[in-house]
């Protein structure tokens, strides 16, 4: 699973600026959709600029293309639940494509004659196998960034604490995580813990996958080092508000608000 950055209900503002796309946000609930970006253009020789796609989707194989043509008319798009940054560095090379190809916007809608799919490279769907793990996402950061994460609800010993935030830490390193923080309800000898586990930005060439049945493997063997208990304890009045204390980080400012 890829955490980090994302973008679906808003466009990254600030971050990128299109020509030909335009940006179509996300809708969650009984509207589920996908988060696209599309264009619908007027091209002199399509079929050159056919070819240059293919050639560079090869460099972009994790992202789907839909393409859907009428002639000189085609409208590309592509889109997903979470579009991280590849996805706007995938569609900015494609408006270079569009821009030497002296391509027009048109607005005028057609009937497909035609259509070329250019399908992401399969990849393993990796469930949650254990119950202990909450993939969350967050409010809006800077320029409308959201975040995906992973969120574990535990309490355990004061004493034991600090030995268990610093494991964590260790943990993060062997299993490709780069941001770690956490909030926290001390009461008498015990503690509440909210651990979140996440990614900053995901660009090309450099995108952090997670194995998360490998990361919950490695949690559970934890309760058999500290005496660790999954969710919290004591009601509502302790429940963990004190934070965040960060462990690890990376694009700070697209991941937490600071106070």
């Amino acid at each position: 699973m890829i955490l980090g950055v994302y973008w679906y209900f808003k466009f990254p503002e600030n971050l990128y600026r299109f020509q030909f796309f335009t940006f179509i946000n996300g809708m969650g609930g009984h509207a589920d959709n996908l988060a696209g970006l599309e264009a619908r253009v007027l091209v002199k020789q399509p079929e050159n600029l056919l070819k240059k796609l293919e050639e560079l989707h090869l460099r972009f194989k994790r992202i789907y293309l839909d393409l859907k043509i009428n002639g000189n008319q085609l409208l590309i798009s592509t889109g997903d639940y979470t579009l991280f940054d590849e996805h706007f560095q995938f569609v900015s090379e494609i408006e270079q494509l569009l821009i030497l190809s002296h391509a027009h916007l048109t607005e005028t809608p057609f009937e497909a004659t035609s259509t070329r799919n250019f399908r992401p490279e399969n990849k393993p769907y990796e469930t949650i196998q254990h119950r202990f793990i909450q993939i969350i996402g967050s409010d809006f950061k800077k320029d409308n960034a959201e975040n995906l994460s992973i969120r574990i609800d535990c309490n355990l010993p004061l004493s034991c604490k600090k030995d268990l935030i610093n494991h964590l830490t260790l943990l993060c390193h062997e299993e490709n995580i780069h941001v770690f923080y956490y909030y926290e309800k001390d009461f008498k000898s015990q503690c509440n813990l909210m651990l979140i586990f996440s990614n900053g930005r995901q660009m090309e060439n450099a995108i952090q996958n997670v194995h998360i049945h490998s990361f919950g493997n490695k949690i559970l063997q934890l309760t058999q080092k500290y005496p660790l208990h999954f969710g919290h304890f004591g009601g509502m009045d302790y429940y963990p508000l004190d934070g965040p204390f960060v462990q690890l980080i990376k694009d700070e400012e697209y991941i937490l608000i600071k106070k």
